[in-house]
């Protein structure tokens, strides 16, 4: 018996894909297993989805003066974020010119922080300042023709947004700001770029990162898998979707009517929410919902009354990634006397439903590698995000991307508006 090369079994994949993200919502179903267990299909995902979209690595809270680095690995990318003299922020390439030396090697689990005045490759002692630029190279004085000038460590197109730090590995895609400039003036009153994290927690994952993104965005699984937690005071089934964007999808989660009237209650008296400082200028909508967005591919923040959450996702095989969960506060907020209590009260809550979601993934995982996984199971409405990342796949695996809808979101308070 023969086997299909995996190009031909990525290619029969891509069509079945493309197939389904053309079925309407009331229609839609899950994909098949191997979308999320076959390593010919994650490679295929790497070079169109991956490296041709913007990736986020880093806040500017983590490169905070010059010299100040992030060090990490994406889709087998050695990078370092690093804070030029100029105050610039700049992604570097990690492989030295001279001969492919990682000038950072060791321990690349978790992206890891630093301070350098220079970087310093440990093979051959070659240096570089920071904006990559070489500036020692012992005993090339015989090399003929050298000049120093042409072997500067590798620029890679980076650009910031709202404080986040983003990469575009094969220099293809528009701007950052076009992707997510929609969201501008929504995400104003967080003052994002002004944030610190907070809380920063690791977590090894053997799921894919398609896993993790639908788990992520839609709020269906509140029932079962955040029913002591999360679905206590935003039930699943309130959940609501905005109309289909190229770039991103943004839901609502809006709190249980006595929630909302208890908060309300709250600021009319002049008090003080439970949780971390509250974030001036916010809506009463946004004062009474998290608002969940994922940034295509894998860009995933929720904004918060009080805080903003961001998870940094790092693919390293259709069955594995690493993933850092982090909380941002304001500067307020991370100044105050109170911060250790409130520091104490919040850390627990979110490391409940952070396992809770590892669990359930976890558990995705390794049912779609049974041999018995039936897959494409039909989708509930609540899972529009799901069948929204089907049809962003699909549309990046054929070289474009969706169309921005122009409707009413289908359910929730506004769909009859």
């Amino acid at each position: 018996m023969t086997h299909p090369s995996p190009v031909t079994a990525a290619d029969g994949l891509i069509t079945e894909i493309t197939t389904q993200a053309a079925r309407p919502l009331e229609q839609a179903i899950a994909l098949p297993p191997s979308a999320y267990t076959d390593e010919g299909f994650h490679a295929v995902e790497r070079e169109r989805v991956f490296r041709s979209g913007w990736l986020c690595v880093a806040h500017v809270s983590e490169v905070p003066e010059v010299g100040s680095f992030l060090a990490l690995d994406l889709v087998d990318e050695p990078l370092v974020v690093v804070r030029g003299r100029d105050q610039a922020i700049r992604v570097l390439s990690r492989v030295c010119p001279h001969r492919s030396m990682d000038i950072m090697p060791g321990d690349s689990a978790f992206p890891r922080p630093g301070e350098a005045r220079l970087f310093s490759c440990p093979y051959h002692a070659w240096t570089y300042e920071l904006d990559g630029s070489l500036r020692g190279c012992p005993h090339m004085e015989q090399a003929a023709d050298f000049n120093r000038a042409d072997w500067p460590m590798p620029l890679v197109r980076s650009d910031i947004w709202n404080g986040f730090v983003f990469v575009n590995l094969d220099g293809s895609a528009a701007p950052v700001s076009q992707h997510y400039g929609d969201l501008d003036d929504l995400l104003a009153p967080w003052r994002i770029p002004e944030m610190q994290i907070a809380i920063s927690m690791d977590w090894e994952c053997d799921f894919n990162w398609k896993v993790m993104i639908e788990n992520w965005m839609e709020s269906y699984h509140h029932i079962g898998a955040h029913r002591d937690t999360l679905n206590r005071i935003m039930p699943g089934q309130n959940t609501w979707i905005e109309p289909e964007h190229p770039y991103y999808i943004h839901a609502h989660l809006p709190y249980t009517d006595d929630l909302k009237e208890q908060t309300r209650a709250t600021i009319a008296r002049g008090e003080r929410v439970p949780g971390f400082m509250a974030i001036p200028g916010l809506s009463e909508e946004q004062q009474t919902e998290w608002g969940l967005h994922v940034g295509y591919p894998f860009f995933m923040f929720l904004t918060m009354p009080d805080r903003l959450l961001w998870y940094r996702l790092l693919p390293l095989s259709a069955g594995k990634c690493r993933l850092q969960t982090m909380t941002l506060v304001s500067r307020d907020t991370m100044q105050s006397p109170d911060l250790p209590a409130m520091l104490e009260a919040e850390t627990p809550l979110l490391r409940d439903f952070h396992l809770e979601d590892m669990m359930v993934n976890t558990g995705v995982q390794k049912g779609l590698m049974s041999r018995l996984a039936r897959g494409r199971g039909r989708l509930s409405h609540l899972e529009e995000p799901v069948w929204l990342i089907q049809r962003y796949l699909a549309a990046r695996l054929a070289g474009r991307l969706p169309e921005k809808a122009a409707r009413r979101p289908y359910y929730g308070p506004k769909a009859a508006e």
